[in-house]
């Protein structure tokens, strides 16, 4: 997992700035999460995505952003809550969804809108 500032943002995700169309300039897909630190919520998916990320190594981008170090990004993705999660496939439009997810729900948005399928030989 990456936290990214708004440089890396623009480097790896979204030139927000120049474009008015919505083009991801990663690989692979990616995760976007809005967090801040005092975020009781956001703690608990923290560790959830860092075993997703382990396990999806290669496969899928797992990234950070602090919403209160990087207020210009929040308000560009008009995060009015945390967390907020930013789901993003090679290709197409990305989705966002509010709150906090469990495991089985994140695996579901990884398979369904972000397109990665689990390594059978990985286990649970």
């Amino acid at each position: 997992m990456e936290k990214l500032d708004k440089n890396a943002f623009i480097e790896k995700v979204f030139d927000f700035e120049k474009e008015k169309e919505w083009k991801y300039r990663g690989s692979l897909p990616a995760i976007i999460d809005f967090y801040a630190d005092w975020c009781g919520p956001c703690k608990m998916v923290t560790p959830i995505l860092e075993k997703l990320a382990a396990e999806y190594d290669g496969k899928l981008a797992i990234y950070k952003i602090d919403t209160d170090k990087e207020q210009e990004l929040a308000g560009a993705f008009g995060i009015q809550s945390i967390p907020s999660l930013l789901f993003i496939p090679v290709s197409g439009q990305p989705q966002m969804a509010r709150g906090a997810m469990d495991r089985g729900s994140f695996e579901k948005v990884i398979a369904d809108v972000l397109g990665v399928k689990k390594d059978e030989t990985t286990p649970s």
